[in-house]
Parts: C-alpha cells; sequence; structure tokens
C-alpha cells in the first residue's frame, strides 16, 4: 500500500495532534505532571529511563550545554537542533524552552518548532535581552498568534515573568496569567514564585493550570500537589548540579586526586 504526499502529512499531522493531547491531559491540578528539565539526549534519555510520562527542555542549560549564554544568544538553527535530538531518543511527547520565540515570527516559531517533532513549549513575557516585561496585551497577542499557527499540536506554557521582572504583585500576575489562557495559553508559569502561600492564592485566582518552579525553598511536590499545582519544572537547576559537580571532579584530577 502507498499513501500521496496528502495522506502522509494527514497521517503525520493526526500523530503529532495526539502527542499534544497527550502532553496537555498530564496538566491535571492536584497531580502535576513533574518535568526534571533535559539538557541534551543523554540527560533526556535518562528522564524517560526514570518513568516520567513527558520530556521537557531549559533554555539556559542547553544553552550552556552548546557553548552559548541564556537570553536567546543561541541561534535559532542550533538551540532548534537540540531540540529535535531530545526528540529523537525519547518515546514520550516533549515541550521545548524557547524564551520568546528567538526574534520568529508565531507562523514561522510554530512552524519550525513543529518541525522538530516537539508538541509543546515555553514562552516567556520579558525581553530575553534586556530583562523589561512585555506589554501584557502584546504577549497575549503574541500568544493568541502561535496558537492561531500551531492549532492543537502544540501546548503553550505561558511564562509570567513578574516576579523576577516585575514588582512581584500577585494581582497583576494573575491578570497575566487570566489573559494568556484567553489568547489560549495550556498553561501559565509564574516563575520566581514560590511561596506557599502565594502559590496557593495564585492557583486559587486563576482558572487554569499553573507551573511552579522548584527549587531550594520552594513548598515539597507533595505539598505542591496540595495547592493544586498541575505541572512542576526544575529549570535549569539539575543541569547546574550536575556541571558543578563535573567541575569539582576535573579539579579533582588536575590536582592528582582521584576523582571518584
Amino acid at each position: 500500500m502507498t499513501m500521496d504526499a496528502t495522506t502522509e502529512s494527514a497521517v503525520t499531522d493526526d500523530a503529532v495532534t495526539d502527542q499534544a493531547a497527550a502532553l496537555r491531559a498530564l496538566h491535571v491540578p492536584g497531580a502535576p505532571l513533574i518535568l526534571p528539565n533535559a539538557w541534551d539526549a543523554a540527560s533526556a534519555r535518562a528522564v524517560r529511563e526514570a518513568g516520567f510520562p513527558a520530556v521537557a527542555t531549559g533554555s539556559a542549560a542547553v544553552a550552556g550545554v552548546l557553548g552559548y549564554g541564556d537570553g536567546e544568544l543561541t541561534p535559532v538553527a542550533e538551540m532548534l537542533a537540540a531540540v529535535a535530538r531530545v526528540v529523537r531518543v525519547v518515546d514520550v511527547p516533549v515541550t521545548a524552552d524557547m524564551e520568546r520565540g528567538y526574534g520568529l515570527d508565531p507562523a514561522e516559531l510554530a512552524e519550525r518548532l513543529l518541525a522538530t517533532g516537539a508538541v509543546g513549549c515555553n514562552l516567556e513575557d520579558s525581553d530575553p535581552r534586556t530583562g523589561e516585561l512585555i506589554d501584557l496585551e502584546e504577549q497575549a497577542a503574541f500568544l493568541a498568534a502561535v496558537r492561531a499557527a500551531a492549532g492543537p499540536a502544540l501546548v503553550v506554557n505561558a511564562r509570567i515573568d513578574t516576579y523576577i521582572a516585575g514588582d512581584g504583585d500577585r494581582a497583576g500576575a494573575v491578570a497575566r496569567a487570566r489573559r494568556y489562557l484567553e489568547a489560549g495559553a495550556d498553561c501559565v508559569y509564574p516563575i520566581g514564585l514560590s511561596d506557599e502561600a502565594g502559590i496557593g492564592a495564585l492557583v486559587e485566582e486563576t482558572d487554569g493550570p499553573v507551573n511552579i518552579l522548584f527549587k531550594p525553598g520552594a513548598p515539597s511536590l507533595a505539598r505542591l500537589a496540595e495547592l493544586g499545582v498541575a505541572r512542576v519544572s526544575y529549570g535549569h537547576g539539575l543541569h547546574k548540579a550536575a556541571h558543578a559537580y563535573a567541575v569539582r571532579m576535573i579539579q579533582a584530577v588536575s590536582e592528582g586526586r582521584s576523582p571518584y
């Protein structure tokens, strides 16, 4: 049996949409999707072998591995190639940290990201180069355009940077969360929010899935679940710790000691 190009494309599109739907369904308030962010194919394999049902990349970690700084300093082709290598080695949905899109317009961003095989992305609402917050309506329009271009094939996690680039006011964060969900985001990510009371209040006031960054001092995974969180990310934390350990081992070798 042979397939013409149109049929083959439809089958591929259906498979991608199914993977996106599977990833979307894992965002359950009270039973969060846990994502120990990977930084290359080897770490992605480790995440999958540990039994996690999805794999996420972290932009800062991937950038470092590729020899660049965070903040969209990685050429977009290199970042997308790194995402594609992660997709290639795992059999579960992959979501990629795409900062604020690396200067691509929404349609091109959606097309090129989907071409890697990824079915999700993080998109942040501050300028990676200046650290300044993007106007709420400008960011909402950007997210809506990505959603329109990708349809249901991408799970969009809208990062809210008010706790790291703004005044940390919960009302402002909630306003952004609600607006981004209206614009088509599947989940909102108030990065930098780590106090228990603040997390609980934001989850309660946001009518949609909330992603929290796990870092030292954050509530436990069990407590985050009790607070109604739907997704927990580790950002570049695991890579940072792993790299620090490697540096210590290399230092030991330079001093004539066993690194083991």
